[in-house]
């Protein structure tokens, strides 16, 4: 604790954690918190924002669904209520995040951003810094994961345009802009559910498609496409799996090229195990292109006062334009002094071995797979854990008894 004092810039009070610090409290957080108190390890969540999930409660639209079924999503020890439906709402999700961290008595400390987190050699301890506190400890765990801020992407002109400009993380639903022509920048999965709510509210959504994608049916013959997917990998080799799923897919949802939706030539699951990029599963949004509703324009050249000019040399005009460019991970502003993390702040090492690091690091939910990712981290990071607390705490209880030993023995010859 002396090397507190020796810092100038240091907080006023230093906290030292008996367990790990767990940096975000979201799914992961939780799910970290929730297998070490599993093996007896308490640990100390550090959530900038005033409520567990934030993301999901404060940065998600209205009529979000979970993409796979629920059996797909839940975190470890604690599965979804049976009465949930197969694909649970924003609210449900919510519900059940809630009730996971009441069922293993987890409090996060709210309100605490942390602004940085070092490893100290000089100790052996890592020093992670809020506006309020220092909180030290020999293990530390970034959960902050693959989705903690708005990538807002620099188009031509965008300081120009009169209207509305709003990313997904602030979009609720499509009745705030009933009647209106709205440009929608970006086709995943946020792209293609924003502009199909947009049609429901008597918008025009023209949708703007930069890159090649996978679009899936979110169910094949009844079943999950992720599902089937799972099944099938257990069985054949993942590029016979994707012919297969691109198979099936052009079968129900047709040709996509066709429809401006250009797929990679790297099939859906490799795709996806190689740059994290996730097909959109389909959920409405196809057939409203097939009617016309929903537009399907090439990349934007620049933005204009009135709308944009395309790279295909049209011109539009648009009311509102909604950014559904996605989110990014925020590491790289606060860890320092380690080059675990690239500069995108992805692990350096890929799935399934990015969650360990060096001098007690270890991180969950970047591992480009979901809730699932985060399971398989969760699990890995407790036990590992779990192993070093319980060394320690048997050589404490060694050393304590040695120590009784002597003084019992010291009486004896007294």
């Amino acid at each position: 604790m002396g090397s507190c004092k020796e810092k100038k810039e240091e907080p006023a009070k230093c906290v030292w954690v008996n367990g790990p610090i767990i940096v975000g409290a979201g799914p992961s957080g939780l799910a970290a918190s929730a297998c070490l108190s599993e093996h007896g390890v308490p640990s100390v969540i550090l959530e900038r924002s005033n409520c567990i999930a934030s993301l999901w409660q404060h940065k998600t639209y209205d009529r979000l669904k979970l993409h796979l079924p629920k059996q797909f999503c839940a975190l470890p020890l604690l599965g979804f209520p049976e009465n949930f439906p197969k694909y649970p709402t924003k609210d449900q999700f919510i519900s059940y995040m809630e009730a996971y961290a009441s069922h293993f008595s987890i409090h996060p400390q709210f309100n605490q951003a942390v602004q940085s987190a070092e490893f100290d050699s000089s100790c052996g301890f890592w020093r992670v810094r809020t506006q309020d506190l220092e909180y030290i400890s020999q293990w530390f765990i970034v959960a902050t994961g693959e989705n903690a801020e708005p990538v807002i992407p620099e188009i031509v002109g965008m300081e120009r345009f009169h209207g509305h400009v709003v990313h997904t993380s602030a979009y609720k639903s499509g009745s705030d802009f009933a009647n209106q022509k709205v440009l929608v920048v970006g086709c995943g999965n946020s792209g293609m559910e924003v502009s199909l709510d947009l049609c429901r509210h008597n918008a025009v959504p023209h949708m703007v498609v930069r890159n090649t994608v996978h679009v899936l049916p979110r169910e094949m013959f009844g079943c999950s496409t992720f599902g089937i997917v799972a099944a099938l990998l257990k069985w054949f080799p993942l590029r016979l799996v994707d012919k297969l799923l691109l198979l099936v897919s052009n079968l129900t949802v047709g040709n996509t090229d066709q429809l401006g939706l250009r797929r990679p030539k790297t099939g859906p699951i490799e795709l996806k195990n190689v740059t994290g990029k996730t097909p959109v599963l389909d959920v409405g949004g196809l057939s409203q292109i097939k009617s016309g509703k929903i537009k399907v324009m090439e990349g934007v050249k620049e933005i204009t006062r009135n709308g944009a000019r395309f790279m295909d040399g049209q011109e539009k005009e648009f009311d509102s334009i909604i950014l559904a460019t996605g989110y990014k991970s925020n590491v790289p502003t606060w860890l320092k002094g380690c080059d675990f993390f690239t500069k995108d702040g992805m692990p350096k090492t890929p799935f399934p071995n990015g969650w360990k690091g060096e001098n007690g690091l270890y991180t969950v939910g970047f591992t480009r797979r979901g809730l699932l990712g985060t399971a398989y981290d969760a699990v890995k990071i407790a036990n590992d854990i779990a192993d070093q607390w319980r060394t320690m705490r048997d050589c404490r209880t060694y050393r304590n008894s040695h120590i009784i030993l002597l003084k019992n023995s010291n009486k004896i010859k007294l």
